[in-house]
C-alpha cells in the first residue's frame, strides 16, 4: 500500500483542528464544544461533528461568544503557529459591523433640559403643585 502525500492542495482536515490552527478557538476541546453546540457551519449546513472535513474553498460561519465570523477556507493547518501564520489558512468574509461612535464633544453634551433642573425650572413646577406657598 502506498500513502498519500501528506499535505497535498485538495486535502482535506477536520474541522476541529482547523479552527485550532487557525487560532479562531483556543483549544481542540473547546472547538469541539462548539461544534457540538451548533456554533459553526460548513457551507451554509450546521456541522454537528468535530470530525467533519474541511478543504479549501469551504466557507465557515462562526458564532463566538462577542462576535460572528464568515471565512473562506484557504488552506489545511499543518500546526498552530504564530498569529501571523495562522491568518493565512482563511479570508475574512465577515461584513463590517455598522459602529456608530460618538467624538468625546458629543458624550459630552445633553439636550437642552436633561439633568437637573435649573432654578426657573423648579420654581415653574412649585407654581404648579398647590400645596407650596409662594409667600416664604
Amino acid at each position: 500500500m502506498e500513502k498519500q502525500p501528506p499535505s497535498s492542495p485538495a486535502a482535506r482536515q477536520r474541522l476541529d483542528k482547523w479552527l485550532f490552527f487557525a487560532r479562531l478557538i483556543k483549544s481542540r476541546s473547546l472547538a469541539q464544544k462548539a461544534i457540538e453546540a451548533g456554533q459553526v457551519a460548513v457551507n451554509g449546513a450546521r456541522a454537528t461533528q468535530p470530525s467533519a472535513h474541511v478543504k479549501a474553498g469551504d466557507t465557515l460561519e462562526l458564532s463566538l461568544e462577542r462576535r460572528d465570523l464568515v471565512l473562506r477556507v484557504l488552506l489545511p493547518g499543518t500546526r498552530r503557529g504564530p498569529y501571523e501564520e495562522a491568518r493565512l489558512l482563511y479570508e475574512d468574509l465577515t461584513p463590517p459591523a455598522p459602529v456608530e461612535r460618538l467624538t468625546p464633544f458629543e458624550q459630552a453634551t445633553r439636550e437642552r433640559g436633561a439633568g437637573r433642573p435649573t432654578k426657573r425650572q423648579r420654581r415653574e413646577t412649585d407654581r404648579l403643585r398647590p400645596d407650596v406657598d409662594d409667600d416664604d
